[in-house]
């Protein structure tokens, strides 16, 4: 392999190699901690997606963590900080770092955004840059890292984040303040008004609160908490961590789906900045402000550490900040959840290029090996499963997914060939080798052209879709005329069970559709991303004779994005909905539809109840339409969808969770069921009808 070689060569021969000095990071450590943190949070994304848990129920949760939990547990660190121990040149530069990305961010935001939008989005943005999820994310992951080697970091997350809320979110609430007033045409409120309930939005916030009071309690008790109130300081700050993350999970459910094209660049950008600017800026700033270090080891270190500070992702407060200004909650929340993501792989990878320094060149060859077949075993058996979903969901034949599955097949002859390599390469078998290299180089090139041609379908696709709408419009007017001149003999039967219903087979040509443009889209971002990163190592090979470590850093990150993108494939395609999601939920009824089940709950049986005897006449009106099912038949039918907005809009429900639950105590009372009974009650394009004998009840 070239990335072996090159990295083996790097050592001069006959060179006395002195001893490497021990990692200042603990990087076995790491997996075990993403692996506990991110575990933790796609169980709440599973409880909330699941609806175990709503949205609602999930908001008292948000308040416990917010206001109980985390300040007692910043009371705690407080009482027991030791400032004799605290680097203050490396606390300055990760301020001045923050600084200077919400300075930046501010800036630009007011430059290229409209006049109407101006100062929210600047606030907004600004601290969506700059608020790092530090203790329910950051310090597990800081914990992992420094506990055995350098303990006294851990508290830098307890001084630098309260500083943050105190002296950038307040700027930002300021520009937003500023906004509001401007769209409610208020002249009478001075500034001295909008300082004002700026900083009264600061001292109400508990965080700041407790870490004031933390402070104080920090000489007046000697840096020990007291006795008689230590366990109880214990426990709450102990809860703090596993409902913190869960919390974290529960926040992201449905988020991506209010991301729509005209936020995708600010996204983008904003992603960059968070994860890609915020962490070289902050190891620049400890470079340049904590230059006189005693120790240079510890002053790399602090370097590091700075930077994997700044990778941490956007905490979920900013999503709140965005609802209460009602300004690009969008973007903010779908933000939020792709930057945390996002964040795992990004802080497996710099942790693992800021050891590279302390290692010889055979054992980065080594490792560089083993994770590449690593990654490939894990993306072979991801692959394969992409593969499968494709074939059985019956879209590999039709555009644009055929080019994806050749896509899928090409990537599935990468990870063959790197597992194959591993065992070719100790052997001297010259034709073996070649037919390995070849497979191998073959088939990631080949990954680098299919993108390309899934993007050109897509943009057919696109087009063809745009032309059939049109085509579709002008034919439904037509039809609409029929319809209602239209003599049906009857309406269709309590179950839609013919092979030629018309509602039916809608539902099928929704389901089957599904061309997935934005996931293929998505996807070639990707890649694309994975080639310039390869491009950028064969012209640095090329240009340089003597690449030295940064290369071999970069060629780290290209193998961990050409052996990976299995979990890519997976990521986006791997969970398809018709096949996978839809037929968990699906069920069959026993056909009973007695006005309320004799066995059901009582709290099902009110739910019908009530439901029947106020609100099912103005649903009916609002929600229900009469829509040709056979040749010379109807049927009232609503959809899912519309029931559940219709249940929030009325009243009956305060979240799409609360409304699934409606709804489900709905069909298992009989009030409703699907046109043939197999599904349960779900928001989407489903069919469903009103029992026929509870028309009177």
């Amino acid at each position: 392999m070239e990335s072996i070689n090159i990295s083996m060569s790097n050592s001069a021969p006959g060179a006395d190699p002195s001893p490497a000095p021990h990692p200042a990071m603990s990087i076995d450590k790491l997996f075990p901690a993403l692996l506990e943190c991110f575990g933790i949070i796609l169980c709440g994304y599973a409880a909330g997606r699941a609806n175990i848990i709503t949205s609602t129920q999930a908001k008292g949760l948000g308040n416990f963590v917010s206001r109980f939990a985390l300040p007692a547990l910043l009371f705690k660190n407080m009482v027991l900080l030791d400032f004799g121990n605290v680097i203050w040149p490396f606390l300055w530069s990760i301020l001045v770092a923050k600084l200077s990305v919400f300075f930046i961010v501010c800036v630009l935001t007011l430059l290229v955004t409209s006049k109407d939008t101006r100062f929210s989005k600047a606030g907004l943005f600004s601290i969506f840059a700059t608020q790092s999820n530090d203790f329910a994310l950051g310090y597990p992951i800081v914990e992992a890292l420094y506990r055995n080697t350098h303990p006294e970091y851990l508290q830098y997350i307890y001084l630098v984040a309260p500083v943050s809320l105190m002296v950038l979110n307040p700027i930002g609430f300021a520009f937003c303040e500023v906004q509001k007033r401007r769209g409610e045409h208020v002249q009478h409120q001075s500034k001295l008004y909008v300082v004002g309930v700026v900083l009264l939005q600061v001292l109400r916030n508990p965080i700041v609160f407790m870490v004031v009071v933390g402070i104080a309690s920090h000489f007046l008790l000697g840096q020990k908490i007291p006795p008689f109130m230590e366990e109880f300081v214990d426990g709450l700050a102990n809860s703090f961590g596993g409902a913190a993350l869960f919390y974290l999970g529960l926040t992201m459910v449905g988020q991506l789906r209010k991301l729509t094209k005209s936020t995708v660049v600010a996204l983008i950008l904003l992603i960059t900045a968070k994860l890609l600017m915020m962490p070289l800026i902050c190891r620049g700033m400890v470079e340049v402000l904590d230059s006189g270090n005693i120790s240079s080891l510890n002053h790399s270190s602090l370097s590091n550490y700075a930077f994997l500070y700044g990778v941490f992702p956007t905490a979920p407060s900013v999503a709140i900040y965005a609802a209460h200004y009602n300004m690009e909650l969008q973007v903010v929340t779908s933000g939020m959840v792709i930057s945390t993501f996002l964040s795992a792989p990004i802080m497996y990878v710099s942790a693992w290029l800021l050891t590279i320094p302390w290692m010889d060149p055979k054992p980065l060859a080594s490792a560089l090996q083993n994770i590449s077949f690593n990654i490939s075993i894990v993306s072979l058996f991801a692959l394969v499963w992409c593969v499968a979903v494709k074939i059985m969901s019956k879209k590999f034949c039709r555009l644009p997914h055929m080019f994806t599955v050749n896509l899928f097949v090409a990537q599935l002859g990468v990870c063959i060939g790197m597992i194959a390599w591993n065992f070719v390469v100790v052997k001297d078998n010259f034709i073996g080798q070649v037919f390995t290299f070849t497979l191998l180089y073959g088939s990631l090139y080949s990954t680098y052209i299919w993108p390309g041609k899934t993007h050109a379908s897509t943009v057919l696709v696109r087009g063809v879709l745009y032309l059939v709408k049109a085509i579709n419009m002008g034919t439904c007017k037509m039809e609409n005329v029929t319809f209602e001149n239209m003599i049906f003999a009857g309406q269709c039967g309590r179950c839609c069970d013919s092979s030629h219903c018309l509602l039916v087979e809608e539902e099928e040509k929704w389901q089957s559709a599904d061309k997935q443009i934005a996931r293929h889209v998505l996807l070639c971002l990707l890649l694309t991303v994975s080639l310039l990163a390869n491009l950028s190592s064969c012209l640095w090979w090329l240009l340089s004779s003597v690449p030295g470590r940064l290369y071999l850093e970069l060629q780290f990150f290209c193998a961990v994005l050409n052996f990976g993108q299995g979990f890519i494939s997976f990521g986006i395609f791997g969970l398809d909905k018709h096949l996978i999601i839809l037929p968990f939920k699906k069920r069959q009824a026993f056909g009973q539809e007695a006005a309320i089940q004799s066995d059901v709950s009582e709290e099902i049986r009110l739910t019908c109840n009530q439901f029947l005897k106020y609100h099912k006449e103005q649903c009916v009106q609002d929600i229900v339409h009469k829509k040709r099912c056979g040749k010379r038949s109807i049927a009232e039918t609503f959809l899912g969808s519309e029931m559940v907005q219709w249940l929030q809009t009325v009243g009956l429900a305060s979240d799409q969770g609360e409304a699934l639950l409606y709804g489900s105590r709905l069909l298992e009372g009989g009030v409703i069921h699907h046109i043939t009974h197999n599904y349960g009650f779900l928001d989407d394009t489903l069919h469903y009808r009103f029992t026929e004998n509870m028309a009177n009840h």
